[in-house]
């Protein structure tokens, strides 16, 4: 799950200029702000990408007009691949300083898995996204599968796969192994994003984690496993939720503990955690005082008096902004997952609108 956070603060013109940042799997854009005297006055949002912003990869709930009126016309600023894509679906410049996604947490892990062989699973290139955040010897689990005869007994059936095989010449990109891959211990597991291929995954998985790391050998030690989110259903293209990772998580888990003596361990990053509110939170005091060159207002820390969270799923976006607490405020929209008429019976929001350009009218009208 994708989270995009927008910092802005009360101005002293008509004209709104913000700091836009994504959180929690997110994606943030930059603005200069207007200079005022009171901290306390500032405000940021955060909007949840993909059922509030974006349904696939179409923009909905008004979306590109909602963010424009928090946006200056400034840009020409370099951005990475996501911010790129957001950028061009939304029509609006976004940082790649402002890109936060959901495995962002598992750049904290450098230090300690930096040197180790480690497996990164997921859809898109997250082996490319573990070796940028500094792990000098990870594969992903296309590759380290493709080491081991036979560790798939269903790959004859999947033709689609024979697609991929130009992905495994990258090996040496992501490792500076001496040895087999099948001869290392896997020390950690990365889930980076949705699994493409669950039989395989949960198979291999299985391997590594009931073996200490050495798929074929005995049972050992589980090594750490790491979930970028637990979402368990997100919104898509198609009219009904998809299962995210949180349902790749569910089954694996399920697996793993008919089959292991022992219960499987796991942490997870994403939402509702309240880690993952806190560091949106310290990223968008980082971008603000960025765009005040580093100054404090008054000679005290910036803060914000009100951090807006914007999200379609009550279990995920609204339980994470209440149990985050103040300054939290969590805005629920019928555009994704929740589609009620009333607001959630368990995880009920402070504000429930149709769609995201109601909740900036609210946002702008009380700002």
């Amino acid at each position: 799950m994708r989270i995009l956070q927008i910092l802005t603060r009360k101005l002293s013109s008509s004209q709104i200029r913000s700091c836009l940042s994504p959180s929690l799997s997110s994606t943030l854009s930059h603005r200069q702000l207007h200079s005022s005297s009171n901290p306390a006055s500032s405000f940021g949002i955060a909007f949840d990408i993909d059922g509030v912003l974006l349904r696939g990869s179409v923009p909905i709930g008004g979306s590109p007009p909602a963010l424009k009126r928090l946006y200056d016309d400034s840009g020409g600023v370099p951005e990475s691949k996501r911010a790129k894509e957001l950028g061009r679906l939304l029509d609006v410049n976004i940082l790649p300083l402002q890109v936060i996604q959901g495995h962002t947490p598992f750049k904290q892990l450098k230090r300690r898995f930096e040197n180790e062989v480690v497996v990164a699973v997921g859809k898109g290139e997250p082996a490319e996204v573990m070796s940028e955040y500094g792990f000098k010897n990870v594969l992903s689990i296309d590759e380290y599968a493709s080491y081991f005869d036979n560790i798939d007994p269903l790959e004859q059936y999947k033709k689609w796969t024979d697609k991929q095989d130009g992905n495994l010449n990258i090996k040496s990109k992501h490792v500076a192994l001496s040895n087999d891959p099948c001869s290392q211990r896997v020390e950690a597991v990365f889930v980076v994003s949705d699994s493409v291929d669950w039989s395989r995954d949960i198979q291999v998985l299985c391997d590594i984690l009931r073996t200490g790391g050495l798929p074929g050998k005995e049972i050992a030690h589980q090594p750490p496993l790491f979930f970028a989110s637990d979402d368990l259903a997100y919104q898509a293209l198609f009219p009904s939720e998809r299962l995210g990772m949180g349902a790749f998580r569910i089954a694996l888990e399920s697996v793993f503990n008919a089959i292991h003596p022992a219960a499987l361990k796991y942490t997870s990053y994403g939402k509702p955690n309240p880690f993952v509110f806190k560091n949106a939170e310290t990223v968008l005091i980082y971008v603000l005082q960025s765009c005040h060159n580093n100054h404090q207002v008054n000679g005290k820390k910036q803060f914000f008096k009100t951090l807006y969270m914007i999200g379609d799923n009550p279990s995920v976006d609204i339980k994470g902004a209440r149990q985050a607490g103040i300054p939290w405020f969590s805005i629920l929209t019928r555009t994704g997952v929740f589609k009620g008429k009333e607001n959630h019976d368990v995880f009920p929001a402070d504000l429930v609108v149709d769609t995201v350009e109601e909740a900036v009218d609210y946002i702008l009208s009380k700002e």
